[in-house]
């Protein structure tokens, strides 16, 4: 069967289940964000411009032009564009923390382009799917409701941010106990999430894989690229580098999938996407925060007792549930 004509099923509760678990994920980066974090932005405002703009429009873009290359399947292409359009996830902070980089503006950047989102999401979805004919006829298809949208990311991003900045502010010493059980969880209950779905759905996943791998494969590779070099262009030191990199190529794809489930039915290509770069995400993540690891960048721009104060809240769990060394 075409992977367009495929449809992931997934009963109404798991979707309430998988909204519930999205909601979880953004608190545990809520409860990271300080005051300390938006002073940052004032520090550093073409870091954080840049990292914003890299996310929203350069990345959208590209993958405009990788879909246009590639040629995929239009739900595959979708998925991409939609995944591309998501706020960053929390394992940027950590991936950055392992690869010696700025965690300070990742965090940072990871609390404004999160809130960001919430506005520009909807628009830059629909802005960028209607670049390509087959992309803009399963909008139309699917009678994509940008002000249901809105309100739906507003659900699982502002409700979150709403609740847990004032807790973390209000209770820090409870917080910081809880913190790091809520990103186990969030991500925990994710990738349980995914690994049911993908077993219950198993048929048609492994006829398609071959061509999500590769998609995925390039696709991430170039959201790595297009953070790096963008900072590089504006000749951002190598710590602040290596943040700007893992804020773009590390997208918060269970907010995709969720999207997916809730406005496109599952359809195949674009669940099959956005679960897959989640997974992949994080294996391809790691293996560029160790070798980074290995060659420490040359004058940090973040003073170290910040850097470690952030590393130490946003640090302290990846996302399989170990403590961060």
């Amino acid at each position: 069967m075409p992977i367009d004509s495929v449809v992931l099923s997934f009963s109404p509760l798991s979707l309430v289940v998988l909204n519930v678990v999205l909601g979880i994920i953004i608190l545990g980066i809520a409860l990271e964000v300080k005051a300390e974090d938006f002073r940052q932005v004032a520090r550093q405002p073409r870091a954080m411009v840049l990292g914003v703009c890299a996310q929203y429009l350069l990345l959208p873009a590209a993958t405009v032009g990788l879909a246009l290359l590639l040629r995929p399947p239009d739900s595959v292409a979708l998925g991409m564009i939609l995944v591309a359009c998501c706020p960053p996830g929390g394992i940027s902070n950590v991936l950055t923390y392992r690869a010696g980089g700025n965690v300070a503006l990742s965090a940072s950047m990871t609390a404004v382009s999160n809130l960001v989102a919430i506005a520009v999401m909807p628009l830059n979805v629909a802005l960028w799917a209607n670049l390509l004919p087959g992309t803009a006829a399963l909008l139309r298809d699917f009678e994509l409701d940008r002000w249901e949208l809105l309100l739906q990311v507003l659900l699982i991003i502002g409700l979150p941010f709403a609740l847990g900045m004032p807790l973390a502010r209000r209770f820090p010493g409870l917080v910081v106990r809880l913190r790091p059980w809520v990103q186990r969880i969030g991500m925990l209950a994710l990738l349980a999430f995914i690994i049911a779905g993908t077993a219950s759905n198993l048929g048609a996943l492994k006829d398609h894989f071959g061509i999500i791998f590769l998609v995925v494969l390039l696709h991430d590779a170039i959201a790595l690229a297009v953070g790096y070099f963008a900072a590089a262009l504006v000749r951002l030191p190598e710590d602040s580098r290596r943040a700007v990199t893992f804020e773009v190529g590390a997208r918060n794809t269970g907010l995709g999938l969720g999207l997916t489930l809730t406005f496109f039915a599952g359809l195949g290509g674009m669940a099959m996407v956005t679960a897959w770069w989640g997974i992949w995400d994080i294996i391809a993540g790691l293996v560029l925060a160790s070798l980074w690891r290995r060659r420490p960048p040359a004058g940090r721009a973040q003073p170290a007792e910040h850097a470690a104060g952030t590393a130490g809240r946003t640090g302290s769990t990846d996302t399989t549930g170990e403590t961060t060394q």
